[in-house]
């Protein structure tokens, strides 16, 4: 894949990185999600913001910056300023976070070029929680941001087209709301008067409030608009419509947390001293009793009135959206007269008026089955209308294409999907054909490379293709179970007890579809399990067994269960193409086939050996007894070991390429290594040495795969490399330059037998990523050698661009059979910033 432009580190000694992969869930809170004008949707993951293209259907990059999780995006131009789009080349975007910092980027249209533009002065103490704005000429935008310390700013941007494009924030003005803090805004330009301005924010007193003012910055509150009666979570001004042979009408649309929808109509008239006076019409009406406040802005006065009252959700209402504008000839401005509402029932509908009667009716319902009873945090339009995106509780993202020629037919589109909670740690299969990550949001998904069957030859997409387990507990860690039979991995969570999962005969052909690969068990009929179900209660996964199928299909005929909250049985589906969200939480469990009693605490440590006979286990300990690791013997499933050495935590476990020892490093600041032998009664074990190998916390280790070299990582921002000499002792052969950080990931990869030649790659606290050349010492192959010196050396950095934004957690090499040093590698990493990536690794 080739790419994107500065998305290739920069390399040292001809060796360079490119982004091959980005999954990452959406941070579960109101505002975070913006689509732009340009065509990307911006997000906040945890502390990056990250652009997917809906067309594509994959993140493009992340961007770095923020320290702490970003809550609100906002593109400028926005979609509503269709006029000024036009041939427009440069797109920012603003993010704002839980820190109260709000940041600018510039995002060149159609270059995938990406940069930090510029932080704002810092105006709120508390988290950013909702940016609107417009522009009110080619080259100056308003907006205003507001925050839960109780304040609402309003600032300029200014563009220089002369230097590029270059940037200019200010401040023009801040109003303080008070103790009930305003969490939703939405800015407009007031028809008839290019230079006035009216800002609506709701928030925590369940009142509309509406101010004007012009481009200065002064905004003054004309009227407060009641009727809701909960927190007011979405505010959105339509351009100006013209109704008839009205004048042209401003409508707002609010939503709130009391399940309904309003629509504000505000109606122009000029001012005159008689007017001013004259009481309202003698005759009562109908619309005097939804007529509200009359405010003056400017040269004209403007009547609100309540247009319509949609109700139809059945629970918060959190995000509502006009359509946005579209260009007619004649560079006119036409606004729809259609509204995007998005509610925590899981439901997104669109609400149009009738044409006959004028009354608004929902006229699309679209929605998602999930296993959370929680729904959605907002919904978004494409900027012409022809999609809608959503996203909800658990970090995903739903998108629906209108692909009817003479109705409305709204389909489900390929989105980006990851976790949305730190994810904690990742193994490659067997074969390296895909990739398995657990994390703190208690999933467990897989992750591979799709390739198209029309032409094999096209673009290759990373997509989700699985969702093997989803728990009541975060999960810890992870280790695929090598060898030959099914599929199978362990995983360990917050709770005392392994758990091991067998491959689902759909998924072993789902997998077939995706990578266009025969797979490396070739007889699918020793695989008698077609899926699993999520049980009612408890935390198994139940097997859907083969045969009996039939007897099932019947119960799960009917395609819309009557209600949402009826959980349906899981269907388990070969698919053809990527699968959907619903799809991969309901149909893509993997059966829980064994659990391993033993440890006192919650698991913290796995890994296999790679002969896949024995599986190491290691939990939370703050004492001896508790540190034990434990081996189970795979297959019977039995505890045939039990190491002593650390007193505290064992944070990482691997076993040395031909399976005859096991390093295992700690909280303790030990290392220690074990010798193991497989034997016919379970496993013979001995402690070969143990030894205080650095000053701080020991949170990595890795194998180099040609011998009997070692390395550890630590907080002390150091890496040592070790070497078990005469199954006796470990030798210290060298330590490399101190990092810039704690150390907290290593993978070891080999490049040359003969020369004894790796790359250890070194993930960081601050989610950067180095790789170092290790070639020299002695080969397990040839012990009989005289060693040669130990060389070591920096082959490529980074760029921030590529990186984490957090703790990396976890760094994987995948397999390779290839002995050609210029062969491809593939890196996959996974972090606290959410994200999980993988890097193709080649000679640039």
């Amino acid at each position: 894949m080739p790419p994107a432009a500065g998305e290739l580190a920069g390399a040292r000694g001809g060796v360079g990185a490119e982004r091959v992969f980005i999954g990452a869930g959406c941070n579960r809170v109101v505002n975070n999600v913006s689509w732009g004008a340009c065509g990307l949707v911006a997000f906040g993951a945890q502390n990056a913001v990250a652009l997917f293209s809906p067309s594509r259907g994959e993140i493009v990059t992340t961007l770095p910056g923020h320290k702490a999780a970003v809550n609100c995006t906002l593109w400028l131009p926005t979609k509503k300023d269709v006029l000024r789009v036009q041939h427009r080349e440069t797109h920012y975007l603003l993010s704002g976070s839980s820190d109260g910092a709000i940041m600018a980027w510039k995002i060149g249209s159609g270059k995938d070029e990406w940069s930090h533009a510029l932080q704002l002065p810092v105006m709120h103490k508390k988290g950013v929680t909702c940016l609107a704005g417009r522009m009110v000429s080619d080259t100056v935008s308003i907006f205003a941001s507001t925050s839960s310390d109780g304040m609402v700013v309003i600032w300029e941007m200014a563009v220089d087209p002369t230097t590029g494009g270059s940037c200019k924030v200010s401040c023009l003005h801040s109003l303080s709301i008070g103790l009930k803090p305003m969490v939703s805004l939405s800015l407009a330009v007031l028809p008839e008067q290019e230079g006035c301005l009216i800002l609506a924010m709701g928030g925590l007193d369940h009142k509309v409030h509406i101010y004007c003012g012009d481009q200065s910055g002064k905004f003054i509150k004309a009227c407060e608009l009641k009727g809701h009666s909960d927190w007011i979570r979405s505010l959105d001004f339509s351009l100006p419509v013209m109704m008839g042979t009205e004048k042209h009408s401003l409508f707002l649309v609010s939503s709130s947390q009391d399940k309904t929808i309003r629509i504000w109509k505000m109606t122009s008239d000029s001012v005159s001293s008689s007017s001013m006076v004259q009481p309202r019409k003698e005759n009562i009406g109908m619309a005097s009793y939804i007529e509200g406040p009359l405010f003056v802005a400017g040269n004209a006065s403007y009547q609100v009135s309540l247009e319509s009252l949609l109700v139809g959700h059945e629970d918060w209402v959190y995000s509502v959206e006009w359509q946005p504008p579209t260009l007619l000839l004649g560079a006119e401005a036409h606004q729809p007269m259609s509204i995007l509402s998005a509610s925590m029932d899981k439901m997104m509908m669109i609400w149009r008026p009738e044409k006959t009667t004028g009354l608004w009716i929902n006229s699309v319902t679209v929605g998602e089955l999930s296993h959370s009873a929680l729904g959605f945090y907002g919904g978004h339009w494409e900027p012409d209308g022809k999609s809608i995106l959503a996203h909800g509780y658990g970090g995903f993202f739903h998108m629906w294409r209108d692909v009817g020629q003479d109705s409305e037919n709204w389909q489900p589109q390929i989105v980006p999907s990851g976790h949305f909670a730190p994810v904690s740690d990742l193994t490659w299969s067997r074969s390296g054909e895909y990739l398995l990550t657990v994390s703190h949001d208690q999933t467990a998904r897989i992750f591979a490379p799709w390739r198209s069957h029309v032409n094999p030859g096209d673009v290759i997409c990373w997509r989700e293709i699985a969702r093997p387990q989803i728990h009541g507990h975060d999960i810890n860690c992870v280790a695929f179970i090598h060898g030959t039979g099914n599929h199978r991995f362990v995983c360990g969570a917050d709770e005392k007890v392994s758990r091991v999962f067998e491959a689902t005969l759909s998924f072993l052909r789902t997998l077939q579809e995706a990578t266009l690969l025969k797979p490396d068990n070739e007889d699918f009929d020793d695989v008698q399990v077609l899926g699993a179900n999520m049980s009612a209660l408890g935390l198994s996964q139940k097997p859907i067994y083969t045969h009996g199928v039939k007897e099932s299909k019947s119960s799960t005929s009917n395609d819309c269960p009557d209600s949402m909250e009826t959980i349906p049985d899981a269907v388990p589906t070969v698919f053809t193409e990527p699968p959907v969200e619903d799809q991969l939480a309901w149909n893509t469990l993997w059966p829980e086939s064994h659990k391993l009693y033993g440890h006192g605490n919650e698991l913290f440590s796995l890994c296999c050996d790679h002969a896949g006979k024995l599986v190491a286990s290691s939990c939370k300990a703050q004492s001896a007894p508790v540190a034990e690791i434990w081996l189970w013997e795979v297959g019977t499933w039995k505890a045939v070991g039990r190491l002593q050495s650390h007193t505290l935590t064992v944070t990482q476990m691997e076993f040395s390429s031909d399976n005859a020892f096991l390093l295992s490093v700690s909280r303790d600041r030990h290392l220690s290594v074990f010798s193991i032998k497989k034997t016919e009664e379970g496993a013979q074990h001995h402690l070969v040495t143990k030894h205080e190998a650095h000053k701080r916390i020991i949170w990595a280790c890795s194998w180099n795969p040609f011998g009997y070299e070692f390395a550890t990582g630590s907080r002390d921002k150091t890496v040592k490399i070790w070497q078990v000499q005469d199954a006796s002792s470990v030798k210290l052969l060298t330590t490399l330059p101190q990092f810039r950080d704690s150390v907290t990931a290593l993978s070891w990869t080999g490049r040359d037998r003969s020369r004894n030649a790796g790359i250890i790659a070194v993930g960081m606290d601050n989610g950067l990523i180095e790789l170092w050349s290790v070639s020299g010492g002695r080969a397990a192959s040839d012990s009989s050698a005289e060693p040669s010196a130990l060389s070591v050396a920096c082959m490529l950095r980074f760029d921030p661009l590529l990186c984490h934004v957090s703790t990396v957690h976890r760094l994987r090499w995948q397999k390779s059979d290839s002995t050609d040093e210029k062969s491809a590698l593939e890196l996959a990493s996974c972090g606290a910033d959410h994200c999980v990536r993988v890097f193709a690794v080649c000679d640039s």
